[in-house]
């Protein structure tokens, strides 16, 4: 078998919303640096916007991880150039004022982000939906949340010359979602750092408490050696715990691979008596923030009609009419910003991820479907469906039903895309992973870089608080 040997200033493992962004400030800084990624580049002309088709392409295990407990929640990944960046909806939000206040309370972390956050959302060109990209699914919602005096907006996304293709999720066919891999990767490239696509990082070598070496295994079956006294981990929240796991780093104060919150979502069904292709437009572009302070936030959801087939709760004859009504169908997503915590392990060479949605939580997802449910009504819904077992279609205006609710965690069917929390950072090493700078606890020259570093759970989608850790980070070491 081949091995390659690579010397670096800094070796990033991972090309996600914390990778691609450290080695492109850090190449632009004068830093030779080595990128590992596990996938491969995907570029826009091969996105065929059909989910059978990129559903095996973009996400890890083709999207079924899912975990363990009650009740199990799919948790997608991506995995190519760029990581979840790559098969997101694009949305936007600044780290809220009210996490950043409990992080300095609870975890000793002192952050200003305000010029991160700038320079993160100009380089990926951060702008609001426009209305006429935002799509009748969403403006349905908006006006039947201004009708009820509810606070809603358009969302910012990362995007530029976005035509409202709907299929976010399944890969951008125009280029126009500026994700990390569209973005910072190439900004890496022009600045001469060396990228290494189907190589996956195995070993993290350590010599008297600094890290010396990464070995990587390619696709092919070679080995790839990149000796570097900085090593920036950014494998995503599920990974990156089993890769310093395996190497016996980032142990020592019992958190590796705990605090794991996921920000568990799901959707709801309108039937209106208008045709409004909910496939066409922006998929999240509108969002709904009544309840934000409570960790309820509602925002927008739709994809292709196969991809709605599956994710449409009821069965049978009844699941066929919905289907036969689809261009009448709007759909859009409640968010919770989750109590419990769960956990990644490794058992047999496979990733188990333990996670029991909490009672609390559940009552947020009725409270959320609630709010949604009048919205729909007053947008001019005449039927509503929500995920939530045991609660019949909702007819006529009337929430009786939702509200009388007892919903346990079991009958939510929910789904989660931003897993946080599995080497939180913080100041006290005996209950984080990783120091205020993002170093390991104990090692010389290790950084994580993703979203395992963050602490809790936001409430609101996670890519530009990673970005801007990252770019804080990035900053730092080249200073």
């Amino acid at each position: 078998m081949s091995e390659r040997i690579v010397t670096a200033d800094a070796c990033v493992i991972g090309t996600g919303a914390g990778g691609a962004p450290v080695a492109a400030l850090l190449a632009e800084a004068g830093w030779r640096v080595a990128i590992l990624e596990e996938g491969e580049r995907h570029e826009p002309a091969s996105m065929t916007a059909r989910p059978r088709d990129m559903m095996a392409r973009l996400y890890r295990d083709g999207g079924q991880i899912a975990t363990v407990g009650d009740p199990p929640i799919v948790l997608p990944l991506g995995r190519g150039i760029g990581g979840t960046t790559l098969v997101n909806s694009g949305t936007c939000f600044r780290t809220p004022r009210r996490v950043l206040d409990r992080w300095r309370a609870d975890h000793g972390l002192d952050l200003d982000l305000a010029d991160e956050f700038a320079l993160v959302e100009e380089a990926i060109g951060v702008r609001e939906v426009p209305p006429q990209l935002a799509g009748r699914n969403a403006n349905l919602v908006k006006e039947g949340a201004e009708r009820l005096g509810v606070s809603a907006g358009y969302l910012q996304r990362n995007a530029r010359g976005c035509i409202g293709s709907g299929v976010c999720a399944f890969g951008c066919p125009t280029g126009a979602k500026q994700h990390a891999g569209q973005v910072w990767i190439p900004r890496a490239q022009a600045a001469g750092a060396t990228t290494f696509t189907g190589a996956k990082a195995q070993r993290i070598a350590v010599d008297r408490g600094s890290v010396r070496e990464v070995l990587a295994r390619t696709a092919a079956g070679g080995t790839i050696r990149v000796r570097a006294e900085t090593v920036i981990v950014a494998a995503g929240a599920l990974l990156t715990p089993l890769l310093l796991r395996r190497n016996g780093l980032g142990s020592s104060s019992g958190q590796l691979g705990r605090n794991l919150s996921i920000h568990p979502a799901s959707a709801a069904r309108a039937l209106y008596d208008e045709v409004i292709d909910p496939w066409a437009g922006v998929p999240q572009s509108v969002y709904v923030d009544e309840l934000a302070a409570d960790g309820i936030m509602l925002e927008g959801i739709a994809g292709p009609p196969d991809h709605g087939a599956v994710s449409t709760p009821r069965s049978g004859a009844e699941h066929r009419e919905l289907m036969l009504a689809a261009r009448r169908t709007g759909s859009f997503g409640v968010m919770v910003s989750d109590t419990a915590r769960g956990s990644v392990r490794s058992l047999a060479g496979r990733m188990v991820v333990r996670y029991d949605l909490h009672p609390d939580d559940a009552e947020r997802f009725r409270r959320g479907f609630e709010l949604l449910a009048r919205i729909f009504f007053a947008a001019g819904a005449r039927e509503v469906i929500v995920p939530l077992e045991g609660v019949p279609t909702l007819r006529e205006g009337d929430v009786a039903p939702l509200q009388r609710a007892r919903v346990r965690p079991r009958q939510v069917g929910a789904m989660a895309f931003h897993p946080l929390g599995t080497a939180r950072a913080g100041a006290d090493p005996s209950s984080s992973v990783v120091d205020p700078h993002l170093q390991l606890h104990g090692v010389a020259g290790l950084y994580v870089a993703d979203g395992s570093v963050v602490p809790s759970s936001l409430g609101v989608n996670p890519q530009i608080t990673i970005m801007a850790l990252a770019a804080r980070l990035a900053r730092r070491l080249s200073a």
